[in-house]
């Protein structure tokens, strides 16, 4: 789960009730996160935008005097907030899910491995992966045909992998 996000966004919503609150430095750092989260074209970004100057929005309409208008500025806010952490909480982070992180990481591995094997030494070893072997057992196995193909090879892998530049921000 996406703690830390919604850490961020529940501190944005408490800021809401503090004493000096200013709703521009608010909505500024507020659209900093939600750009950061759900990315720079969400919605989330221009609802919370229209906030201020949009007083004829239906959420705003039926309030009367400054301090209400501020008020229900406030509760929209905060709605809009506490849904982002709703859909953070069910969704998780959009295109931040662990399984597009986990393709991610096998085609830098895949890619890594045809880059530095031959292709007969890339099928020997994919042939070992995909079998039906415990994991031990391939473990093993894969160990042996790496010390086969030699320690240069070896090196080649880890550090191909280790330096490209996805994974280089993963870690």
């Amino acid at each position: 789960m996406a703690t830390k996000e919604i850490t961020l966004l529940k501190q944005q919503i408490e800021k809401l009730d503090i004493k000096d609150f200013d709703l521009s430095a608010w909505k500024k750092f507020t659209i900093v996160f939600l750009a950061r989260i759900f990315g720079d074209d969400s919605p989330k970004i221009s609802q919370i935008e229209k906030i201020e100057s949009d007083y004829s929005s239906w959420s705003l309409r039926d309030t009367s005097g400054s301090s209400s208008i501020i008020e229900a500025s406030k509760k929209l806010a905060r709605e809009i907030l506490e849904a982002a952490i709703a859909e953070i909480e069910i969704f998780g982070i959009p295109g931040k899910t662990d399984d597009t992180v986990s393709i991610e990481i096998i085609n830098i591995i895949n890619e890594t491995l045809q880059d530095e094997l031959k292709g007969s030494q890339y099928k020997e070893l994919t042939k070992i992966i995909k079998s039906s072997l415990s994991a031990k057992e391939k473990q093993s196995k894969i160990a042996a045909k790496i010390k086969i193909f030699g320690y240069e090879t070896s090196i080649g892998i880890l550090s191909g992998i280790l330096a490209n530049s996805k994974i280089a921000k993963m870690i």
